[in-house]
């Protein structure tokens, strides 16, 4: 009788039973690719609910201020609240900006709707409401210009805030100050846009001491400077249906 082969004797060792199945050497790259593959989809998903989220809370329509019981003053998308004071079509002035980048904020030949809110400022000079021009943050040109992320349309106060990010390229907020550096114009606690006097300013209706540069513009941010004396209670302002 001929001596049983290896294989035969190893399968009798195993009191015949099939022999184990071979263990694939790429197993291991398998499940680490497999984990990887998850985990970057849970970063992005994570990621991508934090944008939104941030995107919420920054279109969220600001507390009501002190103010918020006094009726407020219907804006209309074209009209011009206060005397226009500021020559020209175009008001950004030497200073301002003409198509190159301003405090980070970009020219360019679209509108963005990634970031889409609108703030209001009113400008009072010794009691009187002064119109905040139309056109601040347009840079025409021969081959069709450009439109700062920040701008205005018209002269009702409404500042428009279209940028592709929620926040300016160096982080942080959509400030004032940038408003006033693409238009031109001076902003301190001793002026406002050439007109000189103490300044005193409100946010959403409530008395603001810090740096007027700094006042955030977000989504329905209502801003009131006054310059000189007298000073007059801060209006409450009601946006258009469609901001």
């Amino acid at each position: 009788m001929p001596e049983p082969s290896r294989a035969e004797r190893r399968r009798q060792a195993r009191g015949g039973a099939a022999p184990p199945p071979r263990r694939d050497p790429m197993r291991a790259v398998y499940i680490g690719a497999g984990i990887a593959i998850i985990a970057l989809v849970a970063v992005f998903a994570i990621f991508n609910w934090s944008h939104n989220r941030a995107i919420q809370q920054a279109n969220a329509t600001p507390s009501p201020g002190p103010n918020a019981s006094v009726k407020p003053i219907q804006l209309v998308d074209g009209q011009t609240i206060g005397t226009a004071s500021f020559k020209g079509k175009f008001p950004d002035t030497a200073q301002g900006g003409h198509g190159q980048p301003v405090d980070g904020v970009q020219c360019g030949a679209q509108e963005y709707a990634t970031y889409h809110v609108h703030t209001h400022l009113a400008l009072f000079v010794d009691g009187k409401q002064i119109a905040v021009p139309r056109y601040i943050g347009f840079a025409p040109s021969p081959g069709g210009g450009c439109l700062y992320w920040i701008h205005t349309h018209d002269a009702t106060g409404i500042i428009h805030i279209e940028a592709p990010d929620i926040s300016p390229p160096q982080g942080g907020n959509y400030t004032l100050g940038m408003l006033f550096d693409i238009w031109g114009e001076p902003l301190g606690p001793n002026g406002v846009a050439g007109f000189n006097g103490t300044v005193t300013a409100y946010v959403n209706g409530s008395k603001y001491d810090g740096d007027l540069r700094a006042i955030p513009m977000g989504a329905h941010q209502q801003i009131v400077l006054e310059v000189g004396t007298p000073t007059v209670p801060p209006p409450n302002y009601a946006f258009p249906a469609l901001e």
